[in-house]
């Protein structure tokens, strides 16, 4: 197969994946109006008693990480991402130990509420610490203009120029923790994460381990030109 067929099919299977979450939304969104004050109330509280607070791993109202990456940022997400992702983690779509039972312990009316909530809010969007700059040059190589030898378009063909997103199917990568970009490639590439196999663990799998260490190192210090597109649906 040649390397412009496979990068078609690549993008095929991402504009599937956005066509697909986009009739999840409608299919499942709610009847009223998410509450974005009830939203945040969840996110600063939780709900008692099996529901922590999403700040304790989130951070405060900027939708950071708690310290050292290992969540992600998830300010200014869109609402239908957002809400998509937790909806994966509710049926085991996504699996991890802490948004799991999270997600269970939620009702559709309150992941509408705190997602919508997160993707409003308005934050500076900077960037992270830089690190190597052989490593963050061939991570920008990858980001702008993929790798034809290994098959890969480029990550701003589907993530928006300089990782900005795509709402409302694609998410930021500029600004987002670099340990975090990291681990979820390696989940791809493990097929540990099962949410986007047609594109995303498409991609992982041809990424050797330095060159996911440079995306992400890359992506977490880039300062986007563009704001990531916030929904106020």
């Amino acid at each position: 197969m040649t390397a412009g067929r496979t990068v078609a099919l690549v993008t095929a299977g991402i504009a599937s994946t956005g066509a697909a979450w986009m009739a999840h939304a409608v299919a499942a969104a709610p009847t009223r109006q998410p509450d974005v004050g009830r939203g945040e109330i969840i996110a600063a509280q939780g709900v008692p008693p099996h529901v922590p607070a999403c700040t304790g791993c989130h951070a405060s109202s900027s939708g950071g990480s708690n310290g050292g990456g290992a969540f992600p940022r998830i300010a200014g997400q869109s609402l239908e991402y957002l809400d998509q992702q937790l909806r994966d983690f509710a049926t085991g779509v996504r699996v991890n130990g802490v948004m799991t039972p999270i997600a269970k312990g939620l009702s559709a009316e309150e992941i509408a509420d705190v997602t919508a909530y997160y993707a409003s809010v308005a934050i500076p969007f900077l960037p992270l610490a830089s690190g190597d700059p052989n490593l963050v040059k061939r991570g920008e190589q990858l980001a702008k203009i993929g790798d034809a030898a290994k098959d890969l378009q480029s990550c701003d063909d589907c993530h928006g120029p300089d990782g900005a997103g795509e709402p409302p199917a694609i998410p930021y990568l500029a600004g987002q923790y670099a340990h975090y970009i990291a681990s979820q490639l390696k989940q791809w590439q493990l097929g540990a994460r099962k949410n986007s196999p047609d594109s995303m663990e498409y991609i992982a799998k041809r990424l050797g381990d330095p060159d996911i260490e440079a995306v992400a190192a890359y992506f977490q210090q880039v300062r986007s030109a563009a704001q990531p597109t916030q929904s106020k649906e």
